[in-house]
Formats: C-alpha cells, sequence, structure tokens
C-alpha cells in the first residue's frame, strides 16, 4: 500500500484538489441558488398603463330640496307617497281651510277678481271696439268744428252751425251738425265761443286718442299692476300648500291627513335623481393632471361586485385650506347609475388622468428609496444588484420606467432585504 500511494502521489494530489474545487463550486452554487429562492420576482415587461387618482367622495342628487310647511293647521289631502316622480309646480300637499288664517282663506276670493281684471285688460275685444268708434266720432267732430270755426273769419259764407247729442256706454258727446245757410262774418261774441267749442271737441278727441291706443297697444302700468294682484294673491294662497319647485323623486314624506303642523315644520324632500354627482376632494399636488370630460370608474361597499363608470364635470378653480392642507374639489357625474345607486351612499373614485401604451413597466411594490432615489433590485446570477431609476406615470400597481439601466425581460426583486441599503426592505418601498 506504502509503495502504490508513493508510485501514485502526484496523481492522487490532484485528483484531490480536483475534488475540493468542485465540492466548493458546489456549495457555492447551492448557496446562491438558496439565497434567490428567498425573493419574489416579476419580470421587467412592456405593457399599457392607465394613470389614475384615487379619492372618495358622497352621493348627491342634482338638485335636493327639503320642502317645510309655510302656514300652521291641519293636513287635508297628501297627494304623494315615497318613491314617486312628479313634475315642477305639483302640489304635493295642502292644509284644509278652516284651520287658516283669514287672509290665506281670503286669498282665493282675492285671486278670482284679480284674475278677471288681468284677464280684461288682456283680451277685452269689446273695449277695443268701443275705443275705435269713439276715436272716430271724435276726429270727425273735431273736424267739423275746426271748420265752422275757420269759416267765422270768411264772410257771406253759406254755413251755420247747429249740434246733436248721442249716448255711448259711460258718457255723452255733443256732435256739431253743419246746415248751409248765408250769414254775415261772426261777432266777437260768436267767435269767443266757438273758439271754446273747438278747445272742448280737441281736448274729447286726445282722450279719446289716449283710450284707444291704452287698449290697442295695452297698458303696460295697469296690466303689470293687476299682475301684481294676481301674484300676490297666488302666493298668499300658496301659504296652505306644499308645491314641488322642480320635477324630481319624493324621498321622505312626512305628513298624513290629519296631522296638525306648524310653520316651518319639514314635510317632503325631493330629489331629482335623473343626475348623480358625486364630489371629491383632489390634491393640490394631482389636481393639474384632472379635467373636464375625463373618464372615472366608481365603486362602492353598499354594491358588491359591480363597477359604475363617470366622468368629470367640473374642477373647482381655488382650493380649500384645511389645516393647511390644499385641495380642490372635483365633480363627478355618473354615467350608468341605476336604482341601486342611493344618495348618500360613499363611492370610491378613481379618475383616469393619462392611458399610455407599449411602455416599460415596473411594479411599485419593487421601488425602494435609496439616499433620495428611487431604486430597483434586479437579480444577476442569484444576486440583487441595486439599480438607480426614473419614473413617469403611475397607477395604484405599476409605473412608468423612464430612465436608468433596466430593460425588458429583467427579473426585478419584489422583497428586497433591509440590509441591502438605506430604505431597503418594510416600510421602504414605494407608494403607488
Amino acid at each position: 500500500m506504502r509503495t502504490f500511494f508513493r508510485k501514485n502521489r502526484t496523481i492522487l494530489i490532484i485528483l484531490l484538489f480536483i475534488v475540493l474545487v468542485a465540492s466548493a463550486f458546489l456549495v457555492v452554487r447551492g448557496s446562491n441558488a438558496e439565497s434567490a429562492s428567498q425573493y419574489q420576482t416579476a419580470t421587467i415587461a412592456r405593457g399599457k398603463l392607465t394613470a389614475t387618482i384615487g379619492a372618495t367622495g358622497t352621493v348627491r342628487a342634482k338638485q335636493t330640496a327639503t320642502l317645510i310647511w309655510q302656514a300652521a293647521g291641519t293636513v287635508d289631502t297628501v297627494n304623494v307617497k315615497v318613491g314617486d316622480n312628479i313634475p315642477a309646480d305639483f302640489v304635493m300637499a295642502f292644509l284644509e281651510k278652516t284651520s287658516l288664517p283669514q287672509t290665506v282663506i281670503m286669498a282665493e276670493a282675492d285671486l278670482v277678481s284679480a284674475q278677471k281684471e288681468l284677464d280684461d285688460l288682456l283680451n277685452s275685444d269689446t273695449a277695443r271696439a268701443e275705443a275705435v268708434v269713439a276715436l272716430r266720432d271724435a276726429q270727425e267732430a273735431y273736424d267739423r268744428a275746426q271748420e265752422y270755426y275757420d269759416s267765422l273769419f270768411r264772410p257771406y259764407k253759406y254755413y251755420k252751425i247747429s249740434y246733436k247729442y248721442i249716448y255711448l256706454p259711460g258718457r255723452t258727446r255733443r256732435i256739431p251738425i253743419l246746415k248751409k245757410v248765408k250769414v254775415d262774418q261772426a261777432d266777437d261774441e260768436t267767435i269767443a265761443k266757438e273758439e271754446q267749442n273747438l278747445a272742448l271737441a280737441k281736448a274729447q278727441l286726445d282722450d279719446s286718442q289716449r283710450e284707444y291706443d291704452r287698449l290697442t297697444s295695452g297698458n303696460t302700468t295697469e296690466i303689470g299692476a293687476a299682475q301684481a294682484r294676481v301674484d300676490a294673491a297666488q302666493a298668499t294662497l300658496n301659504l296652505a300648500r306644499v308645491i314641488s319647485p322642480f320635477a324630481g323623486t319624493v324621498t321622505e314624506a312626512s305628513p298624513l291627513p290629519g296631522d296638525q303642523v306648524s310653520a316651518g315644520a319639514t314635510a317632503f324632500r325631493l330629489d331629482d335623481l335623473t343626475s348623480l354627482l358625486v364630489d371629491v376632494e383632489v390634491s393640490e399636488v394631482d389636481i393639474n393632471r384632472v379635467s373636464v370630460g375625463q373618464p372615472v370608474a366608481l365603486s362602492f361597499d353598499a354594491i358588491l361586485d359591480k363597477d359604475y363608470s363617470g366622468q368629470v364635470i367640473q374642477v373647482a378653480r381655488a382650493g380649500n385650506n384645511v389645516n393647511g392642507v390644499v385641495n380642490f374639489t372635483v365633480t363627478v357625474e355618473l354615467i350608468d347609475a341605476d336604482s341601486s345607486v342611493k344618495p348618500g351612499m360613499t363611492a370610491g373614485v378613481s379618475i383616469v388622468v393619462e392611458e399610455m401604451g407599449d411602455v416599460v413597466l415596473v411594479p411599485n411594490r419593487a421601488v425602494r428609496l435609496s439616499d433620495g432615489k428611487r431604486v430597483v433590485y434586479l437579480l444577476v446570477d442569484g444576486q440583487p444588484v441595486q439599480t438607480e431609476i426614473g419614473l413617469g406615470p403611475s397607477s395604484e400597481t405599476m409605473s412608468v420606467i423612464a430612465s436608468g439601466d433596466v430593460q425588458e425581460g429583467d427579473i426585478v426583486i419584489l422583497n428586497p432585504p433591509v440590509e441591502f441599503g438605506p430604505g431597503g426592505g418594510p416600510g421602504g418601498g414605494f407608494g403607488g
């Protein structure tokens, strides 16, 4: 045996060296494999990114009104119930007449009288026809009076004037009648008398003209006054009623027939559910990325397994400073709301501010902060390699790689341990 080892010592030493090297390689390789197996990884790839801004808000109707009683009394009739869709100016309920103040009861009679007066001013054809006849007669009477007065200064004219009387509704009119007779030039007394008659005829003509103008073109002052009396009587009468100010859905109804109510007590709530809105607060950092018309995704804790769509319809031009934090109100309108969505519900809102296609993406959970710089850890030959990157737009889960030595197909570590450097590990991740 000694002779064997002595003769083959060189060969044995070489073989032992090979075995040791191989063992060391396997140990290192196994260590690297074991280390690599500890990491959660993802492959850097190209894809589509939808950048969103998230917020929460409360659903509200486009229009909402809480309707109250304007007068105290006993409820007579209720014409609506919760869930009814009603038009504008619909009488939802009213009080018993006998329980109302005297001013409200008398308003009904005042309304009838004022409405008749207004209708007469607007629609009376008889009055206009009488005004036409009266104006014509007054013009003819004035022309004849003027002609006779002028003739008094021309001698030897064959005219003499006499008068007849006609009777019109509410007044008597004297009309001059000319007869052909030969007279000398009139004396002073006759001239003075006819001057008075001419002045009277002119005054009657002016009165007739004013009445005609009032009835044909409309007396704005009188019509306005009559309309004001109608409106005042109607407003007083409406104190005993609850009337819908706009078309909508009855969402709350308090009164029942026979209830005793006081002025100011709540009667109904009315909501215009044809359009549902959500107001959300967006940080000043993000507000310039939001604009009218952007699409929105909405979800509700109260409505499981269903998402809704909407769009931005209004962006506030001024911010609200609360405890040093400036936010801007953004109003979102639901496009496909159904009966499951109700005012008062809390909505999760994601505003789509940007959509990009065919970009290199990295998972947000792989990004860390190291010395104030964003980095990722790539898995290279089983070992983590810190690589600085620059980021573009982000979504909740992914970000666009804008710069850095990261290529499509690289393996990125999602859970690098703390000892890799400052900011690594739990708590050092990049917020999505």
